[in-house]
């Protein structure tokens, strides 16, 4: 597996809080943030977050680790270990080996600003924009490695870029999720989602040869910067002992065109309060892109 940072990853025994947890002490917490079929996420002990599964992307926690390299004034998470064990199940010629995978980070005690918001006045809200604008130009002036893909030059992690996987060699070509060298080609796989996911060449819908080839002209931005992705009030802490803000779930995060976290951003919205208005005051806006991603992925 092509990584970016060495696996598996220890953080050097001095800059740990604790002895770091044992995987039986992980898995028999009862504290569990979240869960689903794929992965949990549980608290161990007063120090640490355990993200495992077999959903579980490790690239998460070398996002982490690579925004505390290259970006470090910006508040996220610790890492603390990144690594993986096999289980099977009965006979190994029949039950194949599935990969647990393991992201140990810091604790950050606080409230997610999906809790907080609505409690928030309109200064407290500038506040808060204030502060992730000023973390996302950072993240901006990170200088672009040229493609446009995941760190380390590799396939997106984000939903917008991941297939049904089929037996079919020449429709894996097609249904790509990077790493690209051009935005053209990026907007080029998102076109081949649209006709995958949307059953236009099959219906006989033709819209696509529009997207495709008006794509590239209305969306356009040149270069590629780093991007969380995934930029919800879930995924934003209000830290408990300062106030500092802190952003989390950072599997999305890659290289993607300027207006990517606008969009993908404005297209979590729920519209139920004034959230999508604060939007702007925390990233540069891009109507024209957001509302033509809308109309083809919507």
């Amino acid at each position: 597996m092509k990584t970016y940072y060495p696996l598996p990853y220890f953080a050097a025994p001095e800059d740990l809080p604790a002895p770091l947890p044992t995987i039986a002490e992980i898995e028999a917490s009862e504290d569990v943030l979240k869960h689903s079929w794929s992965h949990r996420v549980a608290l161990v002990g007063p120090h640490y977050i355990v993200k495992y599964g077999v959903g579980v992307q490790p690239i998460e926690g070398e996002n982490m680790l690579f925004i505390k390299e290259s970006a470090p004034s910006l508040a996220v998470p610790t890492v603390y270990a990144i690594f993986s064990r096999e289980e099977t199940e009965g006979d190994s010629d029949k039950y194949p080996a599935t990969t647990i995978n393991y992201i140990v980070m810091e604790h950050v005690p606080g409230e997610t600003l999906e809790s907080r918001w609505g409690s928030l006045n309109p200064a407290a809200k500038g506040k808060v924009t204030t502060k992730l604008r000023e973390y996302f130009h950072r993240l901006r002036q990170i200088p672009t490695p040229g493609y446009f893909g995941a760190l380390g030059n590799r396939p997106f992690c984000d939903d917008g870029f991941v297939w049904h996987r089929e037996e079919d060699d020449e429709l894996e070509e097609q249904l790509s999720s990077g790493p690209f060298g051009t935005e053209a080609a990026l907007l080029d796989a998102l076109v081949a989602k649209y006709e995958f996911h949307s059953g236009s060449l099959l219906q006989g819908d033709r819209r696509n040869e529009y997207y495709r080839y008006v794509l590239p002209r209305v969306l356009r931005s040149g270069s590629s910067v780093f991007t969380h992705g995934d930029l919800q009030r879930k995924n934003i802490i209000i830290r408990e002992s300062d106030g500092e803000v802190v952003i989390i779930d950072w599997e999305s995060a890659g290289w993607y065109p300027g207006w990517w976290e606008f969009y993908a951003t404005m297209f979590c919205c729920r519209w139920k309060d004034d959230w999508h208005l604060w939007v702007g005051r925390m990233l540069d806006e891009y109507p024209n892109e957001y509302a033509w991603m809308n109309m083809i992925f919507r």
